[in-house]
């Protein structure tokens, strides 16, 4: 009674801009890529020259947190690390965190 029929009319259309569809998601990629991809592949980058400069005498971190001397550099993927005295272990060089470099003789300061 109180409701009157609503009748709607058909309206001519313009097919919408496939550009202006895909624009939303090309933006999102662009951000994306600035704001995870490329810092990701930097870091992946100062990682393997790190890894790559790896020599005897240096200090490292393992991704266990175990702190180590780089005793010999191996050929491949592994390098021996003294854990303690006459304690050596193969490491992976992926898995080393941080490498230090060898560590300065204190000063006597008397």
């Amino acid at each position: 009674m109180f409701i009157s029929p609503a009748y709607a009319q058909a309206a001519e259309s313009a097919a919408p801009n496939p550009l202006m569809q895909l624009a939303p998601l090309v933006f999102i990629f662009i951000i994306f890529y600035f704001l995870l991809i490329r810092p990701q592949m930097t870091a992946r980058k100062k990682h393997q020259e790190m890894v790559s400069n790896v020599r005897r005498g240096d200090v490292v971190v393992t991704a266990g947190g175990i702190v180590a001397k780089v005793t010999k550099v191996l050929e491949g993927e592994e390098i021996m690390v003294e854990l303690a005295d006459n304690v050596t272990v193969k490491v992976l060089k992926s898995t080393l965190s941080d490498v230090r470099t060898k560590p300065e003789p204190a000063a006597n300061d008397k």
